[in-house]
């Protein structure tokens, strides 16, 4: 009994040594104060299909996901407008802020030998044959995350009308469409679902906590509907993952939104930065 009242103590003490050794994820975990509420799943969301288990923090780290990596590299993938590169370029930005790595916009290749089939009139590329016959050969030695970024509709197998986007855990490669982001808030919804598929990739799994872009989503009124911002227990997952300049993230998110117009997501990281201060 004294041995193990004595572990007991020990691990206690050890864990709040760890605690005091780690402030930025206890301020990390504070964070949750913020987190706005899920709704309760309605008919035709995606938690109404797909009854997810979610992931903590524990989980997370289980997977061991770090890695010495440096660098995320976008892909374009066929034909594309001049509006449709620059907004390429507009993601390729943001993705370097919210993953705070290095993010690199490659030279397009084609599309024209990918698998696809014709569906409801116009053509669609499979989005595994994309992340296995034509990224895992691309990825350079500091992949971190791998993107493909297509105008062409996706579709993940053949019972499945469409994805926006498809991330591989273990691989680090994956896929996001523009087809069916329309004009309205086209940006926005390009590095909402650009940030949701590299989260995939470096092993964070959906969101089922609070609303936050890991959300898993079943059309584009849920993406519209979750934040830019990760919930408080993502923030930690990912922190845990890249060990970045937390401040530093927040305000450059910040100062994107507002450039780019995106006010009510500027209103929601401008919580977390006021719980900074």
């Amino acid at each position: 009994m004294k041995y193990l009242a004595f572990i007991f103590i020990t691990c206690l003490l050890f864990s709040c040594h760890s605690q005091k050794q780690d402030p930025e994820m206890a301020h990390l975990a504070s964070l949750a104060k913020n987190d706005i509420p899920l709704p309760p799943p309605e008919y035709g969301d995606w938690l109404y299909r797909h009854k997810e288990r979610g992931q903590n923090l524990a989980a997370y780290q289980a997977t061991k996901p770090i890695s010495s990596a440096t660098t995320i590299y976008l892909l374009p993938v066929g034909d594309f407008t001049a509006s449709q590169t620059r907004a390429f370029q507009d993601a390729s930005a943001y993705i370097a802020i919210f993953f705070q790595r290095k993010t690199v916009l490659l030279h397009p290749i084609p599309d024209s030998e990918f698998t696809s089939r014709i569906f409801e009139g116009h053509r669609q590329l499979l989005a595994p044959y994309i992340l296995d016959s034509v990224l895992l050969s691309k990825r350079p030695a500091n992949n971190l995350a791998m993107m493909a970024l297509s105008a062409k509709d996706l579709y993940p197998q053949d019972d499945w009308n469409y994805v926006f986007g498809l991330g591989s855990y273990g691989k680090r490669v994956g896929v996001t469409s523009i087809y069916r982001l329309q004009e309205k808030n086209f940006l926005r919804r390009l590095v909402s679902i650009s940030s949701h598929e590299i989260g995939h990739m470096l092993s964070l799994h959906h969101c089922i906590h609070a609303l936050c872009v890991m959300n898993g989503t079943n059309g584009l009124y849920e993406t519209d509907r979750a934040p830019l911002r990760l919930c408080a227990e993502c923030q930690q997952k990912l922190f845990w993952n890249l060990k970045y300049d937390n401040q530093k993230r927040l305000q450059e998110l910040m100062a994107y939104c507002k450039e780019n117009g995106f006010q009510k997501d500027w209103e929601i990281f401008n919580k977390d930065n006021n719980q900074n201060e």
